[in-house]
């Protein structure tokens, strides 16, 4: 099987180097250099792992973010983000694709959108179908939704989330514009929504946390 983690890692880091520090994301306000430091200590530092999940420990994982943009260099982090050390728990070999490809996958858009000549890369079949399979973790960012959403992918099939009820919404597209779509980066995601449209509107313009 493809390595299609490791090869959205690869490539993210080239990009980056490529770009440098001072290059717009669409991760908020994060440049390139944010980023890398993020990605470098996410590899590194478990401690800082639960923040990006919980609240509550948020204020720690950007202190030790912060901490490695001020003791590396750019160079440093870029180079760390495109070699993670081997007893990562979340970057060894031995889950590497399964605990990072959407992560990469999400980041390297970020950097490749956040330019105003990008275009649209066409994504292996397979990455494709483990793209997919990956969206039924995050599908869970549109749970909050007054409404039955269906997100469909033509050859894939459909997924649902939501809160269910008579209000239908459906979200189409391909697995890797779903994921961008339900990931927070709804303003670049090449899909289609349908449905009533005050909910349409709400998920269009939702912060969905990532």
């Amino acid at each position: 099987m493809t390595a299609y983690a490791q090869r959205e890692r690869a490539d993210l880091a080239a990009l980056l180097a490529d770009l440098g520090p001072d290059a717009p994301t669409l991760c908020g306000d994060w440049t390139a250099a944010d980023l890398a430091a993020h990605l470098a200590v996410r590899d590194r530092r478990p401690d800082s792992g639960p923040g990006l999940l919980i609240s509550a420990f948020s204020g720690w994982t950007e202190s030790v973010r912060r901490e490695a943009l001020k003791s590396h260099s750019y160079a440093e982090l870029v180079a760390m983000v495109a070699e993670p050390p081997w007893w990562s728990p979340i970057s060894n070999p031995l889950v590497h694709e399964s605990a990072n490809l959407m992560e990469f996958f999400i980041h390297h858009e970020d950097v490749r959108r956040a330019r105003p000549d990008w275009k649209p890369r066409e994504l292996p079949a397979e990455e494709q179908r483990m793209l997919w399979r990956r969206l039924s973790l995050l599908k869970a960012m549109l749970r909050r939704t007054p409404a039955t959403v269906t997100l469909s992918a033509l050859g894939h099939g459909e997924q649902q989330t939501g809160r269910g009820g008579e209000a239908q919404v459906r979200i189409t597209g391909n697995p890797a514009e779903l994921i961008l779509f339900c990931s927070g980066r709804q303003q670049i995601a090449d899909v289609e929504l349908q449905g009533p449209e005050k909910i349409t509107e709400r998920l269009h313009s939702a912060n969905f946390g990532l």
